[in-house]
């Protein structure tokens, strides 16, 4: 059986896309140190992503692009950069663990939500830090497109991007369905 961790970062923040990994790890991957993505400092990351893409059967990353949140929402939207992420793993695993309460329609024979999974299951905290480190290189390219908003540093998230935000106003990597963005353009 081929199984497939799979988790998405992004969901939360006011700017950028959202990034999803599905990761296939076999049984004696010796990458040490895995753990919830959130929980590890970006350093940590970087070089267990690279220990991950060494050492995976399997992996793949994928986006969902701002004007899809916007068109779809960032559930749907997140759930496509999911299935795109699977889409491209050959051969297909068989089952895919998903972090969370619900997960999407996947093309593979059984996908199983995993609430928790990003502290659980070694296969969604590989993907969870494949999708981070992915999503945070394209925060960093933004900032260098967009200055002044401090994507580099707060990734689109909390009340430094907020402030950014009201002070600069929209820029394009803004997801205008979201609150104070839209609270923004509204007037």
């Amino acid at each position: 059986m081929l199984i497939a961790g799979v988790d998405e970062v992004g969901m939360g923040c006011i700017a950028g896309p959202v990034y999803a990994a599905a990761v296939v790890l076999p049984a004696d991957h010796g990458i040490v140190g895995l753990r919830d993505s959130k929980k590890i400092s970006a350093g940590k990351r970087e070089q267990l992503a690279v220990q991950i893409r060494q050492r995976a059967q399997l992996f793949a990353v994928a986006s969902a692009s701002v004007e899809e949140i916007d068109t779809l929402n960032i559930l749907s939207a997140s759930w496509t950069a999911m299935a795109r992420a699977v889409a491209q793993l050959d051969p297909r695993p068989t089952l895919c663990l998903v972090d969370g309460a619900h997960a999407p329609e996947l093309e593979v024979a059984e996908v199983r939500a995993v609430p928790g999974g990003d502290r659980t299951e070694e296969a969604i905290m590989a993907a969870a830090i494949l999708a981070k480190v992915a999503r945070d290189a394209e925060m960093v390219r933004l900032d260098a497109l967009h200055p002044g908003y401090g994507f580099a540093q707060n990734k689109g998230y909390g009340a430094p991007a907020i402030a950014a935000l009201n002070a600069l106003g929209v820029c394009r990597p803004h997801r205008r369905t979201f609150a104070p963005v839209r609270s923004l353009l509204s007037g």
